[in-house]
């Protein structure tokens, strides 16, 4: 049977991309660059704020290193402005907790971002762990970090499953002995082959997690 189930953040528990791509477009105007469409923005997300920039900049020549500060001021001032769940992810969440399974976060975002956000959308105690990408050395597709959170709330691996919107996801979850889930729903570029990565299923949407965890009799029907 499955006790835990541990999500990425970013396109995955939440949708983030309005507030990241806000904070894009903000710098790309203060370097005199037109803003962008929000669904060109929205696959770049998972891949962090460096990969937008680069994307966002391409055949700009730029310091990347200021601009990402910048982005991440920006960010950081409106960090829930309009990030919300996905649609029905809160009632996948009530019912596992309704079930007595714990859940919990790993992401790659820094904990300095990781932290408020979840806060401003009471999540931060209600969550059974929250591993951010500085908490340890080493994160995703480093398996380290799910290991860690197996740690935290005492269980392993194999009680395990792991959902994530990027191919990282998939590599760390099968790296650390977990069973691992595609949010197709989230982040994912046309360029991205999900049904390449390996993964035990994916998700169309985040209803589905509940209906392959009760046809896999991992949890009660």
């Amino acid at each position: 049977m499955c006790n835990t189930i541990l999500f990425d953040l970013d396109g995955t528990l939440l949708d983030t991309a309005p507030d990241l791509a806000y904070a894009l477009n903000q710098v790309l105007t203060e370097q005199q660059q037109k803003p962008l469409p929000f669904e060109q923005i929205r696959p770049w997300v998972s891949h962090g704020g460096r990969t937008m920039i680069k994307n966002g900049f391409v055949g700009c020549e730029i310091d990347i290193d200021f601009i990402h500060q910048r982005f991440l001021a920006i960010y950081s001032s409106h960090i829930a402005d309009k990030s919300v769940f996905f649609p029905d992810m809160e009632a996948v969440l009530t019912d596992l907790e309704s079930q007595g399974l714990q859940w919990g976060i790993v992401t790659n975002k820094p904990a300095w971002l990781t932290e408020p956000l979840l806060k401003k959308l009471n999540l931060a105690n209600r969550s059974a762990c929250n591993v951010s990408g500085d908490t340890l050395a080493q994160n995703k597709p480093h398996p380290a970090p799910l290991l860690y959170a197996c740690k935290l709330l005492n269980t392993t691996p194999e009680s395990c499953v792991y959902v994530g919107d990027a191919e990282r996801d998939v590599e760390a979850g099968k790296r650390a002995g977990m069973k691992t889930l595609i949010a197709a729903y989230g982040y994912i570029g046309t360029d991205d082959k999900p049904e390449q990565w390996g993964a035990n299923y994916i998700l169309q949407k985040p209803m589905d997690l509940l209906t392959w965890l009760r046809n896999q009799n991992l949890i009660k029907s």
